[in-house]
């Protein structure tokens, strides 16, 4: 199984984030009233999120899966300027239970952390955001070896997402956005089982609460 491809396009995403953040250190120093105040950045959020993930490239089973993600959010730097580019820095840690509602396998629980990055811009409630990290978890693989299916109970995760998140008060935001989620054992079930990967890719529904 080939991981380069969603391995590749994972790492692009938290590149950019980590230079986002490389990129604020001169900033950071500000006080963490001024950053709130510019840009609207909460030092802390959690965030509780439902998607409905649909198997894609190529594996052969028709894959339906009920993710649900709670995530801590801590900012980590930001952005000032008058561009595109303006915005904040996250780093996050996210638990994750996902139902398979059709697929070979019944249930995913396991773990992400990761970068988030928020563009924000000067008067607006709604603002876009790419995130991307890597974790790992437990899936219930199948006894008897079938093609398509994971290859065995400990599983890696890639992930990645993009949207927008629109400000509803001080303190609730509604996310809304696509999800994209690779799931693969690199290979450790190989040679005895099939190291077939997992794609899936659906919308993103959510809520945060900001501190």
């Amino acid at each position: 199984m080939n991981l380069s491809r969603p391995l590749f396009y994972s790492a692009f995403i938290l590149t950019i984030c980590c230079g986002k953040s490389a990129h604020a250190g001169a900033d950071y120093g500000a006080s963490r009233q001024g950053v709130a105040d510019e840009l609207d950045a909460p030092s802390f959020e959690l965030a509780s999120e439902s998607a409905y993930m649909l198997g894609v490239f190529g594996n052969p089973h028709n894959y339906e899966i009920a993710g649900q993600f709670i995530t801590a959010r801590l900012r980590l730097g930001a952005v000032h300027s008058d561009s595109w580019m303006r915005g904040y820095n996250q780093v996050y840690f996210q638990i994750m239970g996902e139902p398979f509602i059709r697929g070979l396998e019944n249930h995913y629980f396991g773990i992400n952390a990761g970068f988030r990055y928020n563009f924000v811009q000067p008067g607006r409630r709604w603002s876009p955001y790419v995130s991307g990290g890597v974790g790992l978890g437990d899936i219930d693989a199948t006894k008897e070896v079938t093609p398509g299916a994971i290859g065995q109970n400990f599983t890696f995760n890639v992930q990645s997402a993009l949207g927008v998140s629109y400000k509803m008060d001080q303190h609730w935001r509604f996310t809304a956005g696509i999800i994209y989620q690779h799931l693969s054992n690199a290979g450790l079930s190989e040679p005895e089982r099939p190291n077939s990967s997992l794609n899936t890719l659906g919308p993103q529904l959510g809520a945060t609460y900001s501190f």
